[in-house]
């Protein structure tokens, strides 16, 4: 098979009919794009609940912008490095495909569930707690070797898995979304690979895959030769191009909520800056390694200064109008990221990332790391969204109550999931205990969704009958 066969290949023979005139990427776009898992984007959170003002971003206009930020910017490295076209390069995980990557960014938030960040936390607190459980009962009674508690352990792990948005994303692109007569969406592999942060099995690191999804995806890996551990140039620039958006987008949603104050006492409070670097402190990236809080907090100061100093540079341009300056320097950060962009040789293998002077640019990583951080602390922290997370842990883990038992549940669980997992049963090796299942039904919900099967299940608003789930 020749590079382009590799990345055109999909997982089941695609039935197109008389539809010859459209490219497998812009089939793959269109079947995003036109996906029920698209359209629920609008209902999610990104930093404000969903539905809390019209300006702020949802899922879906973060991931619109992601998309357009990532395909100017393969436009922009393939004018710049000729190498990584399709038809010059030697590997079919070192091209960049615009379109592939715009692929990537529209769906790289489909696994989000709803409440953000915080419904992740919740629902895999539920599934450990359950693992618990199933142990305990497993071993209860009994007197066991430490090898026979490990055998337990892992047999109840592989059972009921966990739960992470990026594992999501997979469940739904492969198994949740329909096409047809098949499970899934039915993408091609440069699609899939180029979504695929994480190139590892749940079971190695905890964002990476469930196992069902794996076992193509590390097929598909292994037919092209990808080295272990290494993901494609797309993947890597569409992950890129997610901070760079979060990193300028999300300050900008904080500065129009009143959460982030552009002056002095504000971006030279010790405080803030003190819990900026509490924050890059818990991150694992390799380019904070080695650093002291007191080496990140001079990091820390230079950036948010030099924050306070273009805006100051763009207020009297944009004629002192402080929504024309904050959009402004939200422009200049992305594009100052996205200029920097270029290729690195990485072991084995290469690297998409920010580049000066022919080598990795870290400080420019740090960079992005402290506004991502300075967002996070500022807006994730402020006690309305901390209540609003609140509230949302409660009616996640009240959903779970009410639906994980199977005898009692099933009268409220919508018909076309119940026939899904009762055909799922009937496999030789089935993908769902009924508890991920719920799990995965729990996930897709919006966050208004979720609202209003809590009050229609505990509430004391109740939606009309004739509402269609």
């Amino acid at each position: 098979m020749d590079i382009e066969q590799l990345r055109e290949h999909r997982q089941y023979p695609d039935n197109i009919g008389h539809e010859t005139n459209r490219a497998t990427f812009e089939r793959d776009y269109s079947r995003l794009i036109h996906s029920p898992t698209f359209r629920r984007l609008q209902g999610k959170s990104q930093v404000f609940g969903a539905g809390t003002g019209d300006y702020y971003r949802t899922r879906l206009t973060h991931s619109l912008e992601v998309a357009q930020i990532a395909r100017e910017a393969a436009r922009s490295l393939l004018r710049a490095y000729p190498s990584v076209a399709s038809e010059k390069a030697a590997h079919p995980g070192l091209i960049i495909d615009p379109e592939v990557v715009e692929c990537a960014a529209i769906c790289h938030d489909f696994g989000h569930p709803p409440f953000g960040h915080k419904g992740e936390e919740v629902l895999d607190g539920i599934l450990e707690q359950l693992k618990e459980d199933k142990i305990k009962q497993e071993l209860s009674g009994r007197s066991v070797s430490v090898d026979e508690e490990k055998r337990v352990r892992e047999a109840v792990q592989r059972k009921y898995e966990h739960f992470e948005g990026n594992a999501h994303n997979f469940r739904l692109m492969m198994f949740l979304e329909k096409r047809e007569n098949i499970d899934g969406l039915n993408l091609s592999d440069a699609v899939l690979l180029g979504t695929n942060k994480y190139p590892y099995p749940g079971t190695v690191i905890k964002k990476g895959l469930y196992q069902h999804e794996w076992e193509y995806i590390a097929y598909v890996r292994d037919r092209w030769e990808m080295p272990e551990g290494k993901k494609t140039f797309e993947a890597q620039l569409m992950d890129l191009c997610d901070d760079i958006a979060y990193s300028a987008h999300d300050l900008e949603d904080g500065i129009k909520a009143g959460k982030i104050e552009v002056h002095e006492h504000f971006l030279k409070d010790s405080h803030i800056e003190r819990l900026i670097v509490e924050k890059i402190m818990t991150l694992d990236d390799f380019f904070w390694h080695g650093w002291t809080p007191e080496q990140v907090r001079v990091k820390v100061e230079e950036v948010l200064d030099s924050f306070l100093s273009i805006w100051k540079t763009k207020m009297p341009i944009c004629d002192h109008d402080y929504s024309r300056t904050r959009r402004e320097v939200k422009a200049y950060w992305v594009s100052l990221f996205v200029g920097s962009l270029g290729v690195t040789e990485d072991g084995n293998w290469q690297k998409v990332t920010f580049v000066k002077e022919g080598k990795e640019d870290e400080d420019m990583l740090r960079t992005v790391s402290v506004l991502k951080s300075f967002a996070w602390v500022t807006m994730i922290r402020d006690l309305r969204v901390q209540r609003l997370q609140k509230r949302s842990a409660w009616v996640i883990k009240r959903l779970w109550d009410a639906f994980v038992d199977p005898v009692t549940s099933k009268s409220i669980i919508p018909g076309d999931w119940l026939r899904r997992f009762d055909r799922d049963q009937q496999k030789a090796n089935p993908i769902w205990t009924w508890e991920h299942m719920i799990i995965d039904y729990i996930a897709g919900m919006t966050d208004a969704y979720a609202e209003k099967i809590y009050n229609e299940l505990y509430g004391l608003k109740v939606g009309s009958i004739y509402d269609l789930d």
